[in-house]
């Protein structure tokens, strides 16, 4: 069991240094020992199932994460990892569904943890015209979408603000959960070329550096959009876990009435 004791440890230390957290830090918060903890850490003690459960809690390391740690000390894994597909998901993705639905006339959409479309509602589809047909097949990655010079890039009109914030996201997703697909969409969107356009603005202060807008040109003018993030409060499934809701609400009343056009116009066909 040493081996096995001194893996768990490595996994357990990489995520207290990712946390920044010392160990005197995390024995306080899962009341352990730091003796004790220390020990877990060097491999000189195998801890049981629930002491890693609660040291997994106070690190906030995900949910597949913890099945992988606890796979390591010898445990089966406790959060089951589903697709939205399965029967037993059924009821929270109707409750995806219903919620997308119900943004309307906002555009709204769903996504995994890799950032590649499962659902959205009808009024994404009408923002995503003119993009290279080669980057609509699934699975489709909305990061990819909206900074590849052949999708969105070339209709942001503030492409160079909403680019570094998009990378910031990303980053900050990746310190939190270490996915390596996440590393390597990371550096596949950093490469792309920039495309030509005016030099980079000042960001606006029209939101008070509390929300950064998304600014879509199209044949109608501009459309503005502020973007907010909803998550499933408390899930047990890996895969509801990782989803991630993402709804555009209009930053102006030019992009409000735009909105209730395009859906006036999709309910009439």
């Amino acid at each position: 069991m040493i081996g096995t004791a001194t893996a768990v440890g490595d996994h357990l230390r990489d995520w207290r240094q990712r946390r920044r957290m010392s160990q005197l830090d995390l024995a306080l918060e899962a009341e352990v020992s730091t003796r004790h903890l220390s020990f877990v850490e060097t491999g000189r003690a195998q801890p049981s199932r629930d002491m890693l459960l609660r040291l997994a809690d106070q690190l906030e390391i995900p949910l597949r994460e913890r099945n992988v740690i606890l796979v390591a000390a010898g445990f089966a894994p406790v959060f089951p990892q589903r697709s939205l597909d399965d029967p037993a998901l059924a009821a929270a993705r109707r409750a995806v569904d219903l919620i997308l639905a119900g943004s309307e006339p906002h555009p709204a959409l769903a996504v995994d943890r890799a950032w590649n479309l499962v659902s959205a509602n009808r009024m994404v589809a009408p923002l995503l015209n003119g993009i290279d047909p080669d980057l609509l097949t699934p699975p489709l990655n909305v990061v990819r979408l909206s900074l590849h010079p052949r999708a969105l890039a070339r209709r942001t009109a503030n492409f160079h603000e909403w680019r570094a914030h998009i990378l910031e996201r990303l980053r900050r997703e990746l310190e939190l959960t270490a996915d390596p697909a996440l590393a390597n969409l990371l550096t596949e969107v950093r490469a792309y070329p920039i495309p030509d356009g005016p030099a980079p603005r000042r960001p606006s202060d029209a939101f008070a550096g509390v929300a950064m807008p998304f600014q879509l040109k199209t044949e109608g003018g501009v459309l503005s959009f502020l973007t907010t993030t909803t998550v499933f409060g408390t899930p047990v499934d890996v895969t509801l876990s990782e989803l991630t809701l993402e709804t555009f609400f209009p930053a102006d009343a030019t992009t409000a009435l735009a909105l209730r056009t395009m859906a006036a116009g999709l309910d009439g066909r």
